[in-house]
């Protein structure tokens, strides 16, 4: 029996094509495996709070030193690293918003990139903790940014590579769906290729 997290990002509850394609893909792994767990993290319907000085300060604060108060504002960053660290397979939905992530993801990836908890500093450098999982990215984009003279305007998958990597978390694998602001014809196409990368990574 495996737990699956999955994360939303997409700000829309209807008509995101991420969601859309990770929805898909969670069903047709349940119906694989109906045994497993998966625990759903909207960020879109339950968004984390950004970070603040104070959150910034608990963080910092050995556990046993946190007075009431820190102890309230560290929990909701606890329990998103709880949810990661009990997690065999993530699966993200992750829609590009002006060249890179959602703010709400963004504000996720704060609360789950903590000293101590899922990296640590030793004599070589940083150290990624959450190690042993499977991560699947599912990318929306309005154009294309895979190749040609956009991707380097890509910080979307090049970001959530280098830190969902600095974590531990290297074994990742992304499906794009590409050009969906570029006509009915390339959104068809996109979806199409896309279902089929979902459901190859499923019969692999």
């Amino acid at each position: 029996m495996a737990k699956i997290l999955h994360i939303n990002s997409s700000v829309r509850n209807q008509g995101s094509l991420s969601r859309q394609l990770t929805g898909e893909f969670l069903a047709k792994w349940k119906a694989a495996n109906p045994s497993d767990i998966v625990i759903e993290r909207d960020l879109a319907s339950n968004p984390v709070p950004h970070l603040t000085e104070q959150m910034m300060g608990a963080f910092f604060t050995p556990a046993e030193q946190r007075t009431p108060e820190q102890a309230q504002t560290v929990l909701i960053s606890d329990v998103l690293v709880d949810e990661l660290l009990a997690a065999d397979v993530i699966v993200i939905g992750a829609p590009m918003y002006n060249f890179s992530v959602s703010s709400t993801l963004k504000a996720w990836i704060d609360h789950i990139a903590r000293a101590g908890r899922t990296f640590n500093y030793g004599e070589t450098g940083a150290v990624g903790l959450v190690t042993g999982k499977k991560v699947f990215i599912v990318t929306a984009t309005g154009g294309v940014y895979s190749e040609g003279p956009s991707k380097a305007y890509d910080f979307l998958g090049t970001y959530l590579r280098s830190v969902l990597g600095f974590l531990g978390m290297t074994d990742i694998t992304f499906v794009q769906a590409e050009g969906l602001a570029m006509g009915e014809a390339a959104v068809a196409d996109t979806l199409a290729k896309s279902r089929t990368a979902l459901n190859e990574l499923l019969a692999a």
